[in-house]
This record gives structure tokens, C-alpha cells and sequence, in this order.
């Protein structure tokens, strides 16, 4: 099959996990299709090409349309491909069920877009004195050295856009797994906004 699916997050709860309640994030794991198997002698490597998020044709570019059709799959907002994980064809539906509870996986998502932020909030700057007279709160101080190399190491921890980015927390564990309902309660939080997509993959780390 695949070592990993395409889902949907849909918030948090808590669940009673043995003797503790536990904080775990809902995913909508698939089902995903399998559009199209890649091999070493026709593409140079082995992968497996899933879809997820159904909608309308008129809602597709032609050569997304084109490239669905062609291996007769419905028409799907998301591609994506993951490595090959044992015998699988095209037409096959991966669901939630590749995962077990208490498997450990890795949740690959986009964070929240926080705009453009100051060094206190992006890098947890400490600042200055918040007392009277100071005149130096939360401003980034002295950035440069003087007459080497005479300009700003690249690099260096400034202001700047926060947030929006591919963000991937490993090694969560499965709490629980309902394929017949396409859900996956994984401990902890998980990169996104809700209704965001996000990618579950088995863990690198084991």
C-alpha cells in the first residue's frame, strides 16, 4: 500500500487514554484513491499518487482534469505522493486503517499565518526595561558589526513574516483509529488551522 495518507484536521479534544486524559487532535484521514503507481523503469522512481478532497470538473485547470481522467479517478482538489509500502494499484482506496492504535506517525501540515511580526513574538527576544525612561521596549537593538564585514550577517534574527509555513511534528502517537468512520485521534497538536490539510505519514523515528 502506501506508508501514509492526505486528511483533513478538524479541531481537538481530549480522550481517556488507560488512566490519564489525554489532549488529541481529530483528523479526517481520507479516503484517499490511488491515481497513479510510478515505477523505476517508466519514471526513474517508485511512488505512489493518492487524491483527496472531491469537487466539481468546472473547478479543475484542464490538465488537472486531463491528467484525472486519463486514469479514470474523479475529479480531486489534492495530488500528492508517498512512497510505496508493498502491493498496490490504481483504483485502490487507502483509509484510515493503515494506521493501528499506538502507532507513532508524523503530521505534516501549513501553520497559521500570523503576519508580519516583531523580534519578540518571532524569536523570543527578551527586550528592554519596560520601566520609565528607558526608550528601548521591544525594538531588535544593534544588529551589525562595525568595520568587519560592514554589513548585516545573513542570517540574523530580524523581523519578518510569521507563520504560513510547511511545519511537520513527528512522532506523535495514535490514540485511536475509527477507519469505518475515516478518523484518526493522534496525541498533541497538529500544524494548521482547522479544516486544513494536513498529510499523515508513518514516522521516520519509529
Amino acid at each position: 500500500m502506501t506508508n501514509g495518507l492526505l486528511g483533513k484536521k478538524l479541531g481537538m479534544t481530549q480522550m481517556l487514554d488507560e488512566t490519564r486524559l489525554t489532549p488529541v487532535t481529530v483528523i479526517e484521514a481520507g479516503p484517499c484513491r490511488v491515481v497513479m503507481v510510478k515505477t523505476k523503469e517508466r519514471d526513474g522512481y517508485e511512488a505512489v499518487q493518492l487524491a483527496f478532497g472531491q469537487v466539481k470538473d468546472r473547478q479543475l485547470s484542464k490538465a488537472q482534469l486531463g491528467h484525472l481522467k486519463k486514469h479514470e479517478a474523479t475529479a480531486s482538489r489534492i495530488l500528492r505522493e508517498f512512497k510505496k509500502d508493498g502491493e498496490v494499484a490504481v483504483g485502490q482506496t487507502v483509509k484510515a486503517d493503515i494506521f493501528k492504535k499506538g502507532d507513532w506517525v508524523d503530521v505534516i501540515g501549513v501553520s497559521k499565518g500570523k503576519g508580519f511580526q516583531g523580534v519578540v513574538r518571532r524569536h523570543h527576544y527578551a527586550g528592554g526595561p519596560e520601566s520609565h525612561g528607558s526608550m528601548f521596549h521591544r525594538a531588535p537593538g544593534s544588529i551589525g558589526a562595525s568595520s568587519f564585514p560592514s554589513r548585516v550577517w545573513k542570517g540574523k534574527t530580524l523581523p519578518g513574516h510569521m507563520g504560513a509555513e510547511r511545519v511537520t511534528s513527528q512522532r506523535l502517537k495514535v490514540i485511536e483509529s475509527r477507519p469505518d468512520e475515516n478518523l484518526l485521534f493522534v496525541r498533541g497538536a497538529v500544524p494548521g488551522a482547522a479544516n486544513g490539510l494536513v498529510v499523515v505519514r508513518k514516522s521516520k523515528k519509529g
